[in-house]
């Protein structure tokens, strides 16, 4: 049986909480907002903001959002309860510049961390496996502080075909290897970049690794000789 892919367990709806996650999830024009609930505080820090909710918020308390989410999440008086987003296909990325795919990374924290830094260096996609990696839940959101919403992610059932297919489209597929001679200053030659990085601890896989053109290093000092992948 296995694991079941994110298709597979994706819920019809879950919570994005916190006021950045949920203040891109309302810029968002493709998000489905089911649900609102937030704190007077929270409703005001969203109307600062220019924010503007679909539907009437239900007036909460920050306890009975610490009840709905658990103690641990870190909502800042406001969740929304949404629909997971339909993520595009390859082909709408053949035009892209820089795409970054994700080898089997499944830890949520670490996924939410990337599409960060991906939104941030203007990447047009995150790529993750359909098995092994985490569907969109309100975890990810919140780690990806509003990137969830700013920047595709598309899960796939076969990373090394996906890759396949945007070599089609003319990208060059860099694998970050920590034993490659190649660094990435060298590597990272091409108009169009597919940056693949490995799972946590044992980095890419075997096929993953020769579907790629080229494997580079990112160069370190002292005695680190690698960063954690969401890094």
């Amino acid at each position: 049986f296995g694991p079941k892919s994110p298709s597979d367990r994706r819920p019809d709806a879950f919570f994005i909480y916190g006021i950045h996650p949920v203040v891109a999830a309302l810029a968002n024009p493709t998000r489905t907002v089911k649900r609102a609930m937030a704190t007077r505080n929270a409703l005001a820090r969203l109307n600062d903001a220019g924010a503007i909710l679909p539907v009437e918020a239900e007036e909460v308390q920050p306890r009975d959002l610490d009840r709905l989410l658990g103690g641990e999440a870190v909502h800042q008086g406001i969740a929304l309860e949404v629909a997971p987003l339909d993520p595009p296909g390859l082909e709408d990325l053949a035009s892209g510049r820089l795409v970054v795919c994700l080898d089997q990374v499944s830890d949520p924290h670490n996924v939410g961390a990337i599409l960060r830094s991906a939104a941030a260096f203007g990447a047009d996609a995150v790529i993750t496996t359909a098995r092994h990696a985490p569907a969109e839940t309100g975890v990810l959101a919140k780690a990806a502080s509003g990137a969830l919403d700013l920047i595709p992610l598309i899960p796939v059932g076969n990373l090394a075909r996906a890759l396949e297919d945007l070599a089609g489209y003319g990208y060059t597929r860099v694998g970050l290897d920590e034993a490659a001679a190649d660094t990435i200053e060298t590597a990272m030659d091409g108009a169009q970049i597919a940056l693949v990085m490995g799972a946590e601890g044992r980095g890419l896989r075997r096929l993953t690794r020769d579907t790629c053109d080229r494997l580079a290093r990112l160069p370190t000092e002292g005695a680190l000789a690698s960063l954690n992948v969401s890094n």
